[in-house]
C-alpha cells in the first residue's frame, strides 16, 4: 500500500475535483447539512445540523491525522461549487485493502453522471496510484439508490450482514457488502465505467 497521508492528493478531470476536506469547507457544506436532512437518513453519525457537520468534518480529518481514512471534498467543475463528501477508509496495510464509502451530494448533483465521475478517479487512484488489491462497499440494505449506484459502476454483491449497524435514527439495520477486485479494475471494470461516462447524457 503506497498511499501517504500526510500528501494533499487531487484527483480531477473535466467534471469534478476530489480534494482533502479541510475545516474550510465547512461553510462550503453546511447548506446541506441543514436543508436536506433525508441523506443522512441510513447512516448513524450522520452531517445532519451545523454541529453534526463540524464533528462529522473533524472526525474524519482526525482519523486522517491517525492513518485511518482519507477524506475528499467533491467540486463540482460545471456548477462551480462544492457538493458533497466521499472518503477511502478502512486501510488494512497487511491485507492491502479499503473500502470507499461515506460518498454523499446535494440532491440536486445526485443522477447527473458526478458519481460515476468521482467513482472513476478513486478507483483509479485505489487500484493505480496505491496498488490495492481490493477496495470494498457497503450501505443499508433498505437504500436501493445507493446499491443501484454501486452495482452501476461494476461492484459485486457479496452477501448481507442481518443487523449490524444503526441508522441515523437509532434503528437497527441489514448492511450489504460489495466490492471490486484489482484483477476486475483492469479487466473490465475501468473501460466499462469510462464509456458509462464519456455516453452519458449532458
Amino acid at each position: 500500500m503506497k498511499i501517504k497521508f500526510k500528501e494533499n492528493y487531487i484527483l480531477e478531470n473535466e467534471v469534478v475535483r476530489l480534494s482533502p476536506l479541510e475545516t474550510s469547507h465547512f461553510d462550503n457544506l453546511l447548506e446541506f447539512s441543514i436543508n436536506e436532512p433525508e441523506l443522512w437518513k441510513y447512516n448513524s453519525g450522520g452531517a445532519n445540523g451545523s454541529e453534526n457537520l463540524k464533528k462529522y468534518i473533524s472526525s474524519t480529518i482526525e482519523q486522517r491525522k491517525n492513518g485511518k481514512e482519507y477524506p475528499f471534498v467533491v467540486f463540482d467543475k460545471r456548477k462551480n461549487k462544492y457538493v458533497g463528501s466521499t472518503r477511502l477508509y478502512s486501510f488494512k496495510e497487511l491485507n492491502n485493502t479499503a473500502d470507499l464509502g461515506f460518498t454523499w451530494y446535494g440532491k440536486k448533483y445526485q443522477g447527473i453522471g458526478l458519481n460515476k465521475n468521482c467513482k472513476y478517479l478513486l478507483l483509479e487512484f485505489a487500484f493505480e496510484k496505491i496498488g490495492l488489491e481490493r477496495v470494498g462497499f457497503g450501505a443499508s440494505n433498505l437504500n436501493e439508490r445507493s446499491i443501484n449506484a454501486m452495482k452501476s459502476i461494476g461492484c459485486k454483491v457479496e452477501g448481507v450482514f442481518r443487523n449490524y449497524c444503526l441508522d441515523n435514527y437509532g434503528n437497527r439495520i441489514d448492511a450489504i457488502f460489495l466490492s471490486i477486485l484489482r484483477t476486475e479494475w483492469f479487466d473490465n471494470v475501468k473501460e466499462n465505467l469510462k464509456n458509462k461516462i464519456e455516453n452519458y447524457p449532458n
